[in-house]
């Protein structure tokens, strides 16, 4: 099975941009859809982005339309999240997950890594 790791969290101020990394480990991403959701304190995990294996399907959230982007590289074996003009409200724990069915990553994905704290000051 396909193990995630994520990378690039960390504390900024509200208007900053960050990039979050997904590193796949164990199986070959291409093969599979990947999302990315996130988890505030006290509240229910939420999604927020998601793209097909080849990279040209892609859907997000009505509340990061416009300002976040997911990617990916394939041949890094790695997916992407990058986030612009960042808000308090987008301060969450992000998730990295994946699916072999791109009609599932964004509803309930097989994979999941870890977390990693994203935080926006105002």
């Amino acid at each position: 099975q396909v193990q995630l790791e994520e990378f690039g969290g960390g504390l900024v101020q509200a208007g900053d941009s960050l990039r979050l990394a997904c590193v796949a480990s164990g199986r070959t991403l291409s093969n599979y859809a990947v999302g990315w959701f996130r988890q505030a304190a006290g509240k229910e995990r939420e999604f927020v982005a998601a793209i097909g294996g080849t990279g040209f399907r892609t859907y997000y959230a009505e509340s990061v339309k416009g300002r976040f982007a997911i990617s990916r590289d394939n041949a890094l074996n790695a997916a992407y999240l990058q986030m612009n003009t960042l808000k308090p409200e987008d301060t969450a724990v992000y998730y990295c997950a994946a699916d072999l069915q791109y009609a599932n990553v964004g509803n309930k994905p097989d994979y999941w890594g870890q977390g990693n704290q994203v935080t926006v000051s105002s």
